[in-house]
């Protein structure tokens, strides 16, 4: 199951590790929930986020991930203010900030933002958030070291500064410039090691610990009530967020793990040398169109559609189990492979929603590779050849095998491969009918080859020139 979080300097990612485990990335900015919801991970939480120099986590891209199943949590600070603004649509909010902002106690997105540096210093914190003076103050308070008046006193000066300059030593030596007594502000000052509330983290850890125990208890699907709407302006701010790394708005990931990735850039430079950019890209542009069409069709994949993705994946690939197909993941480097399938499985729905008007695409898609001419004459060749010898319709007595011998003929001699251990299977995700369909298929194929006198394939281009034309899929 895969989680992500958006930590910075609230929390960082090795204290939160701790609660929860979880990729953790630097605080999010607009776009950085969108791309983070197309990797399908289970719940996303949301603690620290950009206010000023870069845009906000957008709303809609919050809605858009609930929308999809995602479980999306908010505590601390952007997460707490998101979760207050969507908590009627599904955003779940954590701790006591959350609250406030919920019940309107709290307005102000000044009340959480802080100053904090870079990423290589770990986003450390450079000033005080006011929602945790307000609890050091209000503690201070009920340990005896604080008057009420000093405390409302205190609590409107550090309002009125702008929130990077709130830091305890300027609040207090603002106290004592506007008139409070040394003796109070000497008080707190000893009070304030021990006794300082960090809210915001402590609402951060709560969130975390509420999804690990959502995720041990093992959360379905996340259910909302309203219908996500793709708009113009959310499809265009939507495909401006995909041309960009997740989380490139702040820094590289806070976790700092996983297996390294070849650049995208340098993927493509060895699929351009290597002459099968164009055939590749055409697959990709088929996917990605076949996994937007799902998602607009908010289409939430059951365990029974994993499943049958995950078969009809270990059919294609020729993988024999589950562990050939954990081995075939780690090989071509897949990091979620519960994500893949649940990919796998959209995209299977979506060719079927558009099974006919691809069946009529196929000859045009032919003729951009510069095939179609010889499958269209071989198709033809055949059947007259059949019509002509009678036996359009053959039967196994006709070509004188048993079932196992005909398909043990196809796969050894005509494909060159082994015969599948699930011939349904391999029928299904190979584009035949059922097995029954692949039988009078191959049947009038092995009367063609035969009658033909040769192995039936001189007509038609090589399987590699089918694969690998220039426009093929």
């Amino acid at each position: 199951m895969k989680v992500y979080v958006f930590t910075g300097p609230t929390l960082s990612a090795e204290e939160a590790r701790a609660e929860l485990d979880a990729i953790y990335l630097p605080p999010v900015a607009q776009g950085d929930l969108y791309r983070a919801s197309l990797e399908r991970p289970v719940a996303i939480g949301i603690i620290d986020g950009y206010f000023e120099r870069v845009p906000a986590v957008w709303h809609k891209e919050i809605l858009a991930a609930m929308s999809q199943g995602i479980h999306v949590f908010g505590s601390a600070s952007m997460g707490a203010l998101r979760a207050a603004e969507l908590a009627t649509f599904g955003m779940e909010g954590i701790g006591a900030i959350y609250e406030a902002f919920a019940a309107n106690a709290l307005e102000d997105d000044d009340e959480v933002a802080v100053a904090h540096g870079a990423a290589e210093e770990g986003y450390r914190a450079l000033s005080e958030a006011m929602v945790n003076i307000r609890s050091s103050l209000q503690a201070a308070v009920a340990a005896g070291a604080l008057t009420e008046a000093a405390r409302a006193a205190l609590a409107r000066i550090a309002k009125g500064l702008f929130y990077a300059e709130r830091t305890w030593p300027h609040l207090l030596q603002r106290g004592l410039a506007e008139g409070l007594p040394k003796g109070e502000v000497d008080a707190l000052l000893a009070f304030l090691p021990a006794g300082r509330v960090n809210q915001k983290r402590l609402d951060a850890i709560a969130m975390l610990r509420a999804m690990r125990a959502r995720l041990e208890a093992g959360a379905e699907p996340k259910q909302v009530r309203y219908h996500f709407q793709h708009t113009e302006a959310w499809e265009q701010a939507r495909r401006a967020a995909g041309r960009q790394a997740l989380g490139s708005a702040g820094a590289r990931p806070a976790d700092g793990a996983g297996e390294e990735v070849a650049p995208h850039d340098a993927l493509v430079e060895e699929l351009l040398v290597a002459g099968v950019y164009a055939r590749v890209r055409g697959g990709a542009m088929t996917r990605a169109l076949a996994l937007e069409m799902a998602r607009q069709h908010n289409l939430h994949v059951s365990p029974e559609g994993l499943r049958d993705a995950a078969e009809s994946l270990c059919v294609e690939r020729g993988l024999r189990d589950e562990h050939e197909l954990r081995r075939w993941a780690r090989e071509q480097r897949v990091d979620d492979l519960e994500r893949f399938l649940h990919d796998e499985a959209q995209r299977r729905w979506a060719e079927a929603m558009f099974e006919p008007e691809a069946a009529e695409a196929i000859p045009d898609t032919l003729r951009v590779s510069g095939e179609q001419a010889a499958f269209a004459a071989r198709a033809l060749d055949k059947q007259r050849a059949l019509a002509s010898s009678g036996t359009m319709h053959p039967t196994l007595a006709d070509v004188g095998l048993a079932e196992a011998d005909l398909f043990r003929w196809y796969f050894e001699e005509r494909l060159g491969g082994a015969v599948p251990a699930d011939l349904a299977l391999y029928a299904r995700a190979a584009g035949f009918d059922d097995v029954d369909a692949m039988r009078r298929i191959v049947l009038r194929e092995l009367l063609y080859v035969r009658w033909a006198g040769s192995d039936g394939r001189a007509p038609a281009p090589s399987r590699r020139s089918a694969r690998s034309g220039p426009g093929a899929p």
